[in-house]
């Protein structure tokens, strides 16, 4: 395995990285002569995002302009690969909330009048410009979140496509009312004409998790604005330089003042405040336990929650076995485990547990560890505490009795992809979510068995089940209590237009495209009423 020390030398990292964006911007204009290549660095907060940084603080965004917090305090966010203080950004007040509030409310008015064409069109406009300047806003994926560059940069444009995706499908959506008769309801004539349409919610507040910052932002910012509601975003902390970055493209794009502020600061400080808010007409929340809090202090407006999963991948005995590793690597160890979707248990029959072991294990010892800009396999997860706990979660395998499959190993807050065989229901790496790279496999006597497991969960997002029978497949799916079941193939949050949503603790509302403009949406009815009973004669 690959590993490079704590010791390289910044310049050689930031080199790397300028290196791969620059062999991906030569691929996509098909020039494969190395020779050709520029090596430019581009660095966060300068060039056309000069404007967001204010000394070593960036700045945060309310009334289309970009401002200080007047508490003159900052937030600090740690790299995850070097534990050192990265980027920093505005402690905001509740004062500074209560301005951004104010000013949604009264941009959002004006903003429910302007022309579906012309918020599409913007909306376009801002995906060009973030796809234009991927290179910056991946630097800051890599350095605040450890996310590998290559991936860093597949989410920035995977991004763009999803608002100009959503641009187009809200023009359809909204731009489609409904019409109804009253004599379709027994004891009724034709003297009324129902009008039905969707109109906007008022402010939506946004709140995406730090794994994909720009994405799961924009996940929410489109449609919200494609369906006339003015938006306030909350990043993450780790994630914030990225999606403050993100957000300076629909600055440079045009939309009116008001319409989209960006708001950081300490969740302990500003967290309940905004959520509560009176202001707040809908919130879009990705995370954790967070998301449960929110819900019960909300209030009456439209939630969507996508708060984690436990994601069962269900194999039976006539699997292809060589599809289902290369899955359970994909979708167990990618981004280190670090997502919603990854697969976090593994239910084998005993039959074909042994030689399902030994492929995932080959696969294993072939994945690259160390720096995200060196586009390894396995980076550094997100913070010391949460390395903290996924630790945990392993010290208790071990005590229990879990077979390890390769030596349990940590630097700081990186671990190395480990497999633990043999794992039972009384561990609580079978039911826990470690959010690392860390994937348990427990033996099963019966599909049943392991639907039994994947329901007693507390959580219900995605599973998976690989089978050469369809019939038994569509059973399986059926019978799994999940948003979401793949069928020979891991879970996956995509593509970005299909529905996603959780069951039990893992999400209120389904997201995707066109599920998320419904949501932001809210019916009105017109009703026309005829003085006598009115038929076309055809």
């Amino acid at each position: 395995m690959l590993f490079t020390a704590p010791f390289v030398k910044l310049s050689l990292i930031n080199l790397s990285l300028s290196h791969f964006l620059n062999t991906q911007e030569a691929r996509q204009r098909g020039d494969s002569s190395s020779s050709s290549l520029i090596f430019k660095t581009s660095m966060a907060g300068t060039g056309i995002f000069t404007d967001i940084l204010d000394g070593d603080v960036y700045k945060y965004y309310s009334d289309g302009e970009w401002k200080t917090s007047s508490s003159g305090k900052s937030v600090a966010i740690i790299n995850p690969a070097t534990r050192k203080t990265q980027y920093k950004v505005q402690a905001c007040t509740q004062e500074e909330v209560n301005k951004v509030m104010e000013m949604a409310k009264s941009a959002q008015k004006s903003w429910a009048k302007t022309p579906l064409w012309k918020r599409a069109e913007l909306l376009h406009k801002a995906a060009a410009i973030l796809k234009d300047n991927k290179a910056p806003i991946a630097e800051s994926l890599v350095k605040e979140i450890a996310k590998p560059a290559k991936d860093s940069v597949t989410e920035v444009v995977r991004s763009g496509d999803l608002i100009s995706y959503c641009a187009e499908e809200g023009v359809r959506i909204l731009g489609e009312g409904k019409f109804l008769l009253s004599d379709s309801f027994p004891g009724n004539e034709r003297t009324k004409y129902c009008l039905t349409s969707k109109i906007p919610l008022g402010v939506v507040l946004a709140i995406p998790p730090f794994n994909y910052p720009v994405n799961l932002a924009v996940s929410k910012i489109a449609p919200a604005l494609i369906a006339g509601n003015s938006l306030v975003l909350k990043p993450p902390t780790q994630g914030a330089v990225s999606c403050l970055h993100m957000v300076h493209c629909f600055h440079l794009a045009g939309f009116p003042k008001g319409l989209i502020s960006c708001i950081t600061g300490k969740g302990s400080e500003i967290g309940d405040f905004l959520t509560m808010h009176p202001a707040v007409n809908c919130i879009s929340f990705t995370g954790g336990d967070t998301g449960i809090s929110i819900s019960k202090k909300a209030g009456m407006i439209p939630l969507q929650m996508e708060l984690g999963g436990k994601d069962a991948c269900i194999v039976l005995e006539d699997a292809d076995l060589d599809l289902v590793a290369s899955n359970i690597i994909k979708g167990g160890f990618s981004y280190s485990g670090q997502r919603c979707t990854a697969v976090k248990v593994v239910l084998v029959i005993k039959s074909v547990a042994d030689e399902l072991v030994e492929k995932v294990k080959a696969k294993v010892a072939k994945l690259t560890v160390g720096p995200p800009e060196e586009n390894c396999d396995i980076t550094a997860v997100v913070s010391e505490s949460s390395a903290n706990f996924i630790e945990g979660l392993v010290m208790d395998a071990k005590d229990k009795g879990a077979t390890f499959c390769q030596e349990y190993k940590r630097e700081g807050n990186l671990i190395w992809p480990l497999l633990l065989d043999n794992v039972r229901p009384d561990m609580r790496i079978a039911w826990e979510e470690p959010f690392g790279p860390v994937l348990p496999v427990l033996r099963i006597n019966s599909v049943e068995e392991g639907i039994n497991h994947c329901n007693a969960s507390n959580f219900g997002l995605q599973g998976c089940v690989f089978t050469k029978d369809i019939n038994k497949a569509i059973l399986i799916s059926d019978a799994m209590e999940t948003g979401t079941v793949q069928i020979n193939s891991a879970p996956a949050r995509g593509p970005d237009h299909f529905p996603f949503q959780g069951l039990k603790d893992s999400g209120i509302g389904s997201q995707g495209v066109t599920n998320s403009i419904n949501l932001m949406t809210k019916l009105k009815t017109t009703v026309i009423n005829l003085p006598t009973p009115s038929y076309s004669m055809g």
